[in-house]
């Protein structure tokens, strides 16, 4: 993304937090209890906006849920109809304007929208519409979608929304509202997640299941890739605004490794029993002689759990979580990662002082995390720490949603398995393999491992770049 001493557009990698509601009164207070299942999803904004069947109202701002709303109450918006968004983005975007959902006015009134992943033709189509004269207020690639919506073009066509969805390319899971309907979409390849639930006599939608759990919601199913769902006072109905890919889907693998929780069900399998697999397998690959498995809070819980009931070696709390800082991967900025990886994780020096510790995390992305990790460890009185990584090396960047941004910041892309060892001080290190990544779902061939093994489901912004340029005889084919 663009940050304020740019004009240029780069394009934001994000994993947010989406959840709406139709027929549901108190919506905002729904919407916030949703938000806040939601916030480990993202913790850099959070907004809610509501509809009261005549106008759109809504309150936004930078920082958790609970911070956005500390002087504003989610009662001050009336209606039975909104949609809520947390935010997490990479480095340069950390601006207000960014916030969602953002509202704004058409021909036909006002809407509003909401927006997890990364949109990889965004920078050619917005480049598209602001040489046509268009205004951004925002840098996310969000925004294309509401100038292609109020474009006349597609305003003035059949299924509007639908054709404005089949132009976009890449990763996203959008809900979308005007003053008396929302929706809920995902891509062809269903990168992000998205669930339906019935609430009473209304609909809600959420990126996880635990958030439909959090507000009593019954789930219903899952939107699939190509679809938009509408909920309005005539019902829920559904189009396809594209065909599924007829290949294998692009299923984000690292929602089940790191992002969602372990209470959630996405792409329709449990998160925890996912994890707990994959323990297992690490287990089965990598055995070794210690006295105690050690889980890294709070999404290696189930991998570590895994590992020891697959090897007999014990688990215990030698880590412990503070819950009030933040996640340390999804903070904006390099300086506030490394500041608060020691307020984030405190040692029990009697759980770990004499032991040779398993320490089960879910991956390793920049190295410097878990070389504190083992060194407060050693520092504690470990006799030996041995890393056990419950997903394979990460060595190519995401460009559908996650913030690896290039190769040149993965650890794995630029040293050995013995070099990082070496880097982050374990007396041993091993990774899961990718074979043994994929035995831990109903369906891996749904799923994109990019991150891995560098091989996408879908192009790259960096292909639709390079096309572009070709196309304007900009560089030779």
């Amino acid at each position: 993304m663009a940050d304020d001493r740019t004009t240029e557009y780069r394009g934001p990698r994000e994993s947010c937090g989406l959840f709406g509601a139709f027929g549901v009164p108190d919506a905002a207070k729904v919407i916030y209890a949703g938000l806040f299942a939601l916030q480990h999803r993202g913790q850099e904004g959070a907004g809610i906006t509501i509809s009261d069947g005549e106008q759109i109202r809504t309150i936004k701002g930078m920082g958790l849920l609970n911070e956005v709303f500390s002087e504003r109450s989610p009662s001050e918006l009336h209606g039975s109809i909104g949609i809520g968004h947390v935010r997490y983005s990479t480095t340069g975007s950390s601006r207000p304007q960014n916030v969602q959902p953002i509202v704004f006015e058409c021909f036909d009134g006002l809407w509003a929208m909401a927006h997890n992943g990364n949109l990889t033709n965004a920078r050619q189509m917005r480049r598209q519409y602001q040489e046509a004269g268009a205004i951004f207020q925002t840098s996310t690639d969000t925004e294309v979608l509401m100038h292609l919506i109020a474009d006349p073009l597609y305003r003035a066509r059949t299924r509007r929304v639908e054709r404005a969805l089949g132009d976009l390319e890449g990763a996203f899971a959008f809900v979308l509202m005007t003053k008396d309907r929302i929706m809920g979409t995902r891509d062809r390849y269903g990168f992000r997640p998205l669930s339906i639930g019935r609430l009473r006599d209304g609909y809600v939608f959420a990126s996880e299941t635990s958030a439909l759990e959090q507000v009593g919601a019954t789930y219903e199913r899952d939107v699939l890739p190509g679809e938009l769902v509408m909920v309005d006072s005539k019902g829920i109905r559904s189009s396809t605004f594209c065909e599924p890919v007829s290949g294998p889907l692009g299923q984000c693998i690292f929602e089940h490794v790191y992002f969602a929780r372990p209470d959630s069900m996405v792409f329709g399998q449990s998160v925890h029993e996912a994890r707990l697999r994959l323990g297992r397998r690490l287990a089965q690959e990598h055995p070794i002689e210690a006295d105690i498995v050690v889980p890294v809070p709070d999404s290696g819980m189930s991998a570590a759990l895994g590992y020891s009931l697959e090897s007999g070696i014990p688990v215990d709390y030698g880590l412990i979580r503070n819950h009030y800082v933040g996640r340390t991967f999804i903070m904006p900025e390099m300086a506030q990662r490394q500041g608060s990886v020691d307020l984030k994780i405190a040692i029990v020096p009697g759980v770990v002082r004499d032991k040779r510790l398993v320490v089960v995390d879910d991956s390793i992305v920049r190295g410097t995390t878990c070389r504190r990790r083992v060194a407060a460890l050693r520092q504690a009185g470990a006799k030996e720490v041995h890393m056990r990584i419950s997903c394979p090396p990460v060595k190519n960047p995401c460009y559908f949603g996650i913030d690896f941004p290039s190769r040149e910041e993965l650890i794995a892309a630029q040293h050995t398995i013995s070099e990082i060892r070496e880097f982050i001080g374990a007396d041993s290190l091993a990774y899961l393999s990718h074979e043994g990544l994929l035995s831990a779902f109903d369906n891996p061939g749904d799923y994109c491992t990019g991150c891995f093994s560098g091989k996408y489901p879908a192009e790259t912004a960096e292909n639709h770049t390079k096309k572009a340029l070709e196309k304007q005889g900009a560089v030779e084919v």
